[in-house]
């Protein structure tokens, strides 16, 4: 919320509605459900990333979430949630967690706005970034370790192998 000044009244700038033009322009798929919410799937490299917003004008903040189209069966979650401290250790901005009810693996972020006239659209671009980019980077390790049984420390190893030059 920001004090206007010329009236000296509280108005509140939704960050929902900046996040809905870049979504537009990406031509991604997107729901708004209301002004508190919105979801969007955006394509991937390896999958189609679930995205969902969350606003709070109370708060004047906003939660982000990229969920993988992943399942984590039940015999390997202990493993992954191995996997999500040894991958949350390599990252500046977000952090990945475990939706227990469902098992699926996403990049979490929250931005706090209190004072802002709303997120620019530079913050909105970098914040989408930013997700997408690290879910790229780590879908092969949960891959290693939920299908290939690989221990999390091998497999975070393999998925951050980078190839050199071209085939």
């Amino acid at each position: 919320m920001t004090i206007s000044p010329a009236t000296g009244e509280r108005t509140s700038i939704n960050p929902l509605d900046m996040i809905e033009r870049i979504v537009e322009v990406n031509e991604w798929t997107f729901d708004r459900r209301n002004e508190q919410e919105m979801a969007a799937q955006a394509p991937g490299r390896w999958c189609d990333y679930s995205l969902y917003f969350s606003w709070n004008e109370e708060l004047g903040a906003m939660h982000f979430t990229c969920a993988f189209d992943m399942r984590v069966p039940e015999e390997r979650r202990r493993e992954v949630r191995e996997l999500l401290a040894l991958i949350n250790e390599k990252l500046w901005l977000g952090h990945f967690g475990l939706w227990q009810d469902e098992g699926l693996p996403m990049f979490r972020h929250a931005l706090p706005l209190r004072g802002l006239n709303g997120p620019s659209a530079e913050l909105i671009e970098d914040l989408l970034d930013t997700a997408l980019v690290e879910c790229e980077r780590f879908y092969p390790a949960f891959q290693y370790v939920i299908w290939g049984g690989k221990s999390p420390s091998d497999a975070l190893a393999a998925a951050l192998v980078e190839t050199m030059g071209e085939a």
